[in-house]
């Protein structure tokens, strides 16, 4: 391979999904950290929790703290830790997402790590759980508490990257692989080559209107992933 890349994975439903345990994690946190019952949940999809949090306290008329959060990161990270077990029998790797990463961290000078929009201890949590958290560096990720704008994760992975490695990743070594058009657009805006994987509710065509450079029905073909990623 000519050059390096830093390569920059989406967690839900691009590598793994809760089976509805993530949003029961939340509710639980939530109503935690305010003492109130969440009735209705702000938007998730391709989002921050940083602003889905937010957004889900404006819902029910409750102030924004930055305490709030803070606590809300702990006891959310918490909640996935206590359910593993659940969250193993209701959720699931998806199909190629183990062959995927053994197949890009065997490449000589392939970083790899999650731009997310979960918090950095839920991803570590959720990662773990499915085995998936060995072939990442979650060091020089991006998470849902770095910034409110998606886009804006971008720039913190590799600047993260560059700090730990000494390496300087451009637009074009800069790879993120995502199943959501805010996934794509976020990677587009914030300088990146995009991957789309139809892998969640977003159709092959949902990701190519977005801008995604190329997109796969799954993560089962690791050849051609890695193609792409090279290319």
């Amino acid at each position: 391979m000519a050059t390096n890349r830093l390569v920059l994975w989406d967690i839900d439903h691009t590598l793994i999904e809760t089976g509805g345990v993530g949003r029961e994690v939340f509710a639980d946190a939530f109503a935690q950290v305010t003492s109130t019952p969440m009735k209705a949940m702000a938007a998730v999809s391709g989002r921050t929790e940083l602003v889905i949090f937010g957004e889900t306290l404006d819902l029910h008329g409750i102030p924004h703290s930055d305490e709030h959060f803070e606590r809300f990161i702990e006891i959310q990270a918490q909640g996935y830790e206590e359910r593993a077990h659940e969250l193993h029998q209701r959720g699931r790797a998806l199909p190629g997402a183990h062959s995927a990463l053994q197949a890009l961290n065997r490449l000589a000078g392939v970083a790899q790590s999650v731009l997310t929009g979960n918090t950095r201890a839920s991803a570590r949590a959720k990662l773990k759980i499915f085995g998936l958290e060995q072939y990442v560096d979650l060091d020089i990720g991006a998470y849902g508490e770095d910034n409110p704008i998606r886009a804006h994760l971008v720039a913190i992975a590799r600047d993260r990257a560059r700090l730990k490695s000494g390496l300087v990743y451009s637009p074009k070594t800069t790879v993120l692989i995502g199943d959501t058009p805010q996934d794509v657009r976020a990677g587009r805006d914030g300088g990146a080559h995009v991957i789309g994987i139809a892998s969640g509710n977003s159709s092959t065509t949902d990701l190519k209107a977005a801008g995604a450079d190329i997109v796969f029905p799954d993560l089962t073909d690791s050849a051609a992933l890695i193609r792409a990623v090279t290319a």
